[in-house]
């Protein structure tokens, strides 16, 4: 409340929803029309979940007149937040909310995509739950299909139900033309410009699950099959070591030859 500056509580109840809107950290809502908020069948079953319901709908509306202290104050402005984000989430699936947050999405109000291959691709908000305090708003880009967290502090703590897990989808649906194509464009990993053979690394991967699932049949007690190659397998190994370690000198029988000195013409 600090936020907003007033010389009377009537001055103050006259423009809530100016200042909600206006707030640090609440730039990702749209404002609800005073008619629909004052239909009550758009509020059904709200009653249950907002405490202090009727003061919190009636600062919203912009007719409180309840002389109380300022923690009562607090904890109903509290409820009346609470109560403009669920109906908030019922708003912008509406006709007008929808073009209200197209408006904003074409401005990229609610940013842009981090990753770099969708080109600055606007994003939208989006809950992971339609149940308040279960997960806090996230990001959806419609051209990864990916999901991201708000960069702002502010925004990351605002409650996903508030916009609800249908609005990205229905907005699309209303709107096709604003539906980016799929990005096609992928990051190729490369070594001096070639690039990585996908089958080496698919290799690698196949014989880290191995090696995983023979630990774990070995751990259980039962016979894999592959003892007998894995044997084998050592006994290579500790032959190669032996080879390695028995340090031949330069020019002996079965010896190495220094390289150096053959580069010198020494040998």
């Amino acid at each position: 409340m600090d936020d907003f500056n007033s010389e009377t509580d009537s001055d103050y109840t006259s423009y809530w929803r100016d200042w909600f809107i206006s707030s640090r950290g609440n730039e990702y809502f749209c404002e609800i029309d005073e008619e629909y908020l004052t239909d009550r069948f758009n509020l059904t079953g709200l009653n249950t979940e907002v405490q202090y319901y009727q003061y919190a709908l009636d600062l919203v509306t912009d007719v409180f007149d309840f002389d109380c202290d300022d923690e009562m104050r607090e904890m109903i402005e509290k409820s009346a937040r609470h109560l403009y984000g669920l109906v908030h989430a019922r708003y912008i699936v509406t006709t007008r909310g929808l073009a209200k947050m197209l408006d904003k999405f074409k401005k990229s109000d609610f940013g842009k995509c981090p990753r770099v291959m969708c080109d600055s691709q606007p994003l939208l908000p989006m809950g992971q739950s339609d149940i308040a305090n279960t997960s806090s708003v996230k990001l959806y880009c419609a051209r990864c299909e990916d999901l991201y967290n708000p960069k702002s502090s502010r925004h990351a703590i605002v409650d996903g139900a508030y916009f609800g897990t249908s609005f990205h989808n229905i907005l699309f649906q209303v709107y096709p033309a604003m539906l980016p194509a799929k990005s096609q464009r992928r990051y190729e990993p490369r070594v001096f410009g070639f690039r990585m053979h996908a089958g080496a690394a698919l290799a690698r991967w196949q014989g880290e699950q191995r090696e995983v699932m023979k630990e774990r049949l070995k751990k259980a007690g039962i016979e894999t099959g592959f003892e007998d190659e894995d044997e084998e397998l050592e006994s290579e190994m500790e032959d190669e070591e032996m080879e390695i370690g028995d340090g031949f000198e330069p020019g002996q029988p079965g010896g190495m030859v220094d390289s150096q000195a053959l580069l010198h013409g020494r040998w």
